[in-house]
């Protein structure tokens, strides 16, 4: 299925394509895409009205977060994910909860790699939790928090020796699941989010060396 001007221009938002600051125009991105300029026109309307952009001038560029969205963002995250962790825990099926731990073998060959590619595989990762706990609205939720979470400028993966803790914060979150106890997959995926928090201010701080 042919993906629309919305769905190709956000994805290159998410994919680090077009930064927080960048000004999307609409005659390239019309190029870019090979698609008319209504349809982006109408795209980019949208994505103002969901906040993704904000106007500079006459420009429309990627929004920002600055520290208190940042903050906001990461309190909501923080009890979504762990709520859609403690339903993965109870009604993931053997099949959902057999990809996970798949998920998690895979990526530990990733760490020491490139940082775009861990955080794509850590979304990977959470989208299959948010999708186990098959509960539409939940999903709903993290998705809008999610598209949100792409106006950040930086990974905390590339802080230095953040991706292989992460797995094991991974693999902690799937045994979990795995032994279907919601109280301990909660914790666990809090926890799990909290500490890349702590890392990403600390690197916004430059307290962090990165790679």
């Amino acid at each position: 299925m042919q993906k629309d001007a919305y769905t190709l221009i956000l994805e290159a938002i998410e994919g680090g394509d077009y930064k927080p600051g960048d000004r999307l125009v609409e005659s390239e991105l019309a190029e870019r895409f090979g698609v008319s300029r209504t349809p982006v026109r109408e795209a980019l309307q949208r994505l103002e009205t969901q906040s993704m952009l904000t106007r500079d001038g006459r420009s429309l560029i990627v929004a920002s977060l600055d520290h208190n969205q940042l903050a906001e963002l990461y309190i909501v995250r923080t009890e979504l994910e762990g709520l859609a962790a403690r339903l993965a825990a109870r009604h993931a099926t053997d099949e959902e909860i057999r990809v996970l731990r798949s998920m998690v073998n895979e990526d530990r060959a990733m760490v020491g790699g490139d940082p775009r590619a861990m955080s794509r595989a850590n979304k990977r990762f959470h989208r299959q939790i948010h999708l186990a706990s098959h509960n539409r609205f939940l999903i709903q939720q993290l998705d809008l928090v999610h598209r949100s979470m792409a106006l950040m400028a930086t990974t905390s993966f590339a802080a230095e020796g953040r991706d292989e803790v992460a797995m094991d914060e991974h693999d902690q979150i799937v045994r979990a699941i795995e032994a279907h106890d919601g109280d301990a997959a909660y914790t666990a995926l809090k926890n799990h989010i909290s500490k890349a928090f702590e890392t990403r201010l600390r690197v916004d701080a430059g307290e962090l060396r990165t790679r």
